[in-house]
C-alpha cells in the first residue's frame, strides 16, 4: 500500500499543499519547530567566523546573531553561513519551518537544512523591540510521576 493517492490511470496524485500558517514572535515556546514567521531585521552581529575568507572550502563556517522581530516582540534568530550574507539589518525576512534552539537556558530561533529564508518586500509592521523572547531564562525542570 502505498502512502500517496493513485489517480484513475494509476499515476500518483501528490496531496495538496497546505497553506503556511504565520506565527507571532510572540507565540513560540521553548522546544518547538515548524513555525513560518515573517520578521525584520533589527540587528546583526558576527560571533564566530572560521576558515579564510579567499577560500571557498565547505570548511568555511560564519555564525552570527540577529535580532528579529515583528509588532509582538523579538528574539534573537541564529544565522548560519550563506543566511548571514542574507539578512541584512531593515530587511523584511520570512522564515520556513524554523525551531526554538536553547542556549544557555535561553531560546534563539533557527532555520537549518530542512527549512528556508527569504527575503521579502519591506513589511508594514512596527517592531515591538521592549519583548525580546531571548531574555527571558528557562530552566529543565523534570516531573517526577506518582
Amino acid at each position: 500500500m502505498s502512502t500517496a493517492a493513485e489517480g484513475e490511470q494509476g499515476q500518483m496524485v501528490r496531496p495538496a499543499m497546505r497553506k503556511p500558517v504565520f506565527v507571532k514572535v510572540d507565540q513560540l515556546k521553548p522546544g518547538t519547530n515548524g513555525h513560518t514567521l515573517s520578521v525584520k531585521v533589527l540587528e546583526s552581529k558576527t560571533v564566530l567566523q572560521k576558515g579564510r575568507a579567499a577560500s571557498t572550502s565547505p570548511r568555511q563556517s560564519k555564525i552570527s546573531e540577529c535580532i528579529v522581530g515583528d509588532e509582538t516582540g523579538t528574539i534573537i534568530f541564529t544565522a548560519r553561513n550563506d543566511q548571514v550574507d542574507m539578512l541584512k539589518v531593515g530587511d523584511t525576512v520570512i522564515f520556513r519551518n524554523a525551531k526554538i534552539d536553547m542556549f544557555k537556558g535561553s531560546m534563539r530561533l533557527a532555520v537549518d537544512k530542512w527549512g528556508r529564508v527569504e527575503v521579502t518586500e519591506p513589511g508594514s509592521f512596527s517592531v515591538k523591540d521592549d519583548n525580546n523572547l531571548s531574555l527571558v531564562e528557562y530552566e529543565l525542570v523534570n516531573v517526577a510521576e506518582e
